[in-house]
């Protein structure tokens, strides 16, 4: 069945140093606490569909609840004491869903924005931010065109940029 879906793909900044440093158990504390705080932000219709490592796919058929959600994630782990910071992508458009598995290029597209994101962002593309339907206190800026692999033509991205945007210490190694 496809279906038009909104999607979120983040994941931790400096995980692997982290986990270099303070080995697998460490690792798995901090992927449990992240977890916590992903369930905790989830807004409206949101949910958490899959997690590997230290990337989770949140999708939700709204838009505006799946930017409340990124919003939240930002907040939340930016504003925790010794916690990574979080980058992730967002995109909208058609996937198949088959066996509670979702396949398309809109997946495939979140996941390569999220790469371009900076620690402690979200960047979204174009088609992201037609599909909102409220005014949000957000602004986005833009970050130009970006080809990413197997896309056949590049995509305008934007950064979510939070009117309330906090600011935080940034650990030199973890980052």
């Amino acid at each position: 069945m496809e279906e038009n879906i909104a999607v979120l793909m983040a994941d931790l900044t400096g995980y692997t140093a982290l986990t270099e440093i303070h080995g697998p158990a460490g690792a798995a504390d901090m992927i449990d606490t992240y977890l916590g705080i992903v369930k905790d932000c989830l807004v409206g219709d949101s949910h958490l569909h899959e997690q590997v490592g230290d990337e989770v796919m949140i999708v939700s058929s709204s838009a505006d609840h799946l930017l409340a959600t990124a919003q939240k994630l930002i907040e939340t782990t930016s504003g925790k004491n010794n916690f990574l910071q979080v980058h992730g992508g967002l995109h909208y458009g058609r996937i198949l869903k088959r066996n509670n598995k979702f396949f398309g290029t809109t997946i495939n597209l979140a996941a390569r924005i999220a790469g371009k994101a900076r620690p402690g962002t979200f960047w979204c593309s174009e088609e992201y931010i037609n599909a909102l339907d409220y005014e949000m206190p957000f602004s986005f800026q833009a970050k130009g065109k970006h080809h990413f692999k197997n896309i056949s033509e590049a995509k305008e991205v934007f950064e979510l940029i939070p009117d309330n945007r906090k600011h935080f210490k940034i650990d030199p190694v973890c980052k």
